[in-house]
């Protein structure tokens, strides 16, 4: 841990080094909730603690914090997410000749990886997933689109994601997916949550 911010009243931010730190301090905090704490709201370098102050304290959270290490606390049976996807994406043949990859090579990379939600951002039911094989590891386009289609599976820098609803985006786009990734008729709305582990699996239509 590199830092222990005060973030109002009730909430302190905890600054890490590393994107596997933040997952590995989640998921601790996850499965072993400290007594209070209320909400936890991980990002790339920062994990969000929001807390109950007629049940804990700051200092109270800090000892916790510098007691864990996150390899201690694993979860035993994470939840999977299987996410089938077709791969015709717009960009496919652009990440094959910027990676050096054929495109048949970026698809079974991009499928044989094992992702793990990271955290959520930009847009409801966005998530960033740790996991991508290096080789993919590309920059956003140069222009972004002004519309990218619900259901669009992309890559960018370390990250895979999909698009949850039509929005601009920077992304490589890879290819599409009819899986449901925001609803508020669900509980959780979000189909892929900080700490699930998901796998994408190739369809033809």
């Amino acid at each position: 841990m590199r830092a222990l911010l005060t973030a109002g009243s009730r909430a302190v931010l905890v600054e890490l080094d590393t994107l596997e730190e933040v997952i590995q301090v989640h998921e601790s905090l996850r499965l072993d909730r400290p007594v209070g704490c209320v909400d936890l709201v991980p990002a790339a370098r920062t994990l969000l603690i929001s807390f109950d102050p007629d049940r804990t304290t700051r200092k109270a959270l800090a000892d916790d914090l510098s007691s864990r290490t996150g390899a201690t606390h694993r979860s035993p049976q994470p939840r999977v997410v299987e996410i089938p996807v077709v791969y015709d994406g717009t960009d496919l043949a652009e990440v094959a000749r910027l990676s050096g990859l054929t495109v048949g090579e970026v698809v079974r990379r991009h499928g044989t990886a094992r992702y793990t939600v990271a955290f959520c951002g930009f847009a409801p039911g966005f998530a960033y997933l740790s996991g991508l094989d290096p080789a993919l590891h590309l920059p956003r386009r140069p222009v972004p689109r002004t519309r990218v289609a619900p259901g669009s599976v992309a890559i960018a820098d370390q990250f895979a994601s999909v698009y949850p609803r039509a929005s601009p985006g920077g992304w490589h786009l890879l290819g599409r997916t009819s899986a449901e990734l925001w609803s508020i008729e669900r509980q959780p709305p979000s189909l892929l949550t900080p700490g699930t582990q998901v796998r994408f699996i190739q369809v033809t239509s």
